[in-house]
C-alpha cells in the first residue's frame, strides 16, 4: 500500500517503508496526536517519537520487540500522556530537548541539543532545536542516503504554517529557526507533524512570506 500519512484515532497505523527505516504513524488521544514508531531494518531496533496518549495502542504498535528509546518533541502535556506507562513497560531510554525536559514529568535520560545525534539501530537522526512553540522543542531529521530527508517536526511545523506561539518574539524565533534549520533542506523533504496530515517542504515553501505577514 502507498503511504499517505492520513491516520485517525482508533484506526490502523500507516507505514512508510524506506530502504533502511520503517516509519509507522498512528493517531492517539483526544487531541488527535501523532506518534511515530521508527524501526531500523538492519537491526530491528525501534524508537518511538512522542508517547502522546493511549499507551495500549502504542504498546500494541511496538509489539514484543520493544523499543530502545522514546523521544519527546516538546514539553506540552498532550505529547507525553502515555510516556510513563510506555517507559515502565519497555525500559526505554528517554530523550527530550535540553530546555524542555523540566516540563516533562517523566525523567529525561538524555538531554538533547541542536545538532545532537540520536540513533535507532544503524540509522541516525539529527536533532534541530527550534525555539518558539516551546523553549526546547526539537525536530528530528533523517537524511535518507537512498532518497530525500524526512523530518519529524513535533508542533513546530504543520501543513499551512508553523505551530502556535503566544508572543510576537516567539513567532519570529520559530520562523527564523524553521527557515535556517528545516527549509534549508530540499523541496522533496517529507514532514511528519505532531498532529494531522503530513506535508512536504515543497508544498509549504511558497507560503513562507504569507506566514511572516500574518504573524502566526
Amino acid at each position: 500500500m502507498t503511504y499517505s500519512g492520513a491516520v485517525k484515532v482508533g484506526g490502523p497505523a500507516d507505514v512508510h517503508e524506506l530502504q533502511n527505516l520503517m516509519i509507522s504513524k498512528v493517531a492517539v488521544g483526544p487531541m488527535d496526536n501523532n506518534a511515530y514508531l521508527l524501526r531500523c531494518r538492519a537491526t530491528d531496533e525501534q524508537l518511538l517519537i512522542d508517547a502522546a496518549n493511549d499507551a495500549g495502542t502504542l504498546l500494541t504498535l511496538i509489539g514484543d520487540d520493544g523499543i530502545a528509546s522514546v523521544v519527546t518533541t516538546h514539553q506540552h502535556g498532550d505529547h507525553w500522556q502515555a510516556l510513563a506507562e510506555v517507559v515502565v513497560a519497555t525500559g526505554a531510554r528517554t530523550y527530550a530537548g535540553r530546555d524542555d525536559a523540566e516540563g516533562i514529568p517523566v525523567p529525561t535520560d538524555v538531554l538533547v541539543g541542536d545538532g545532537d545525534t540520536i540513533r535507532v539501530g544503524r540509522v541516525e537522526l539529527t536533532a534541530r532545536h527550534l525555539v518558539g512553540h516551546t523553549p526546547g522543542s526539537i525536530a528530528l531529521v533523517y537524511d535518507d542516503p537512498h532518497g530525500h530527508p524526512h523530518v519529524f517536526t513535533g508542533d513546530c511545523l504543520f501543513p499551512g504554517g508553523p505551530g502556535r506561539t503566544t508572543q510576537p518574539g516567539h513567532f519570529q524565533s520559530l520562523m527564523s529557526g524553521l527557515e535556517a534549520k528545516v527549509f534549508s533542506l530540499p523541496d522533496e523533504t517529507w514532514i511528519y507533524p505532531g498532529h494531522g496530515n503530513d506535508t512536504t517542504l515543497g508544498a509549504e515553501r511558497p507560503h513562507i512570506a504569507e506566514w511572516w505577514a500574518r504573524g502566526w
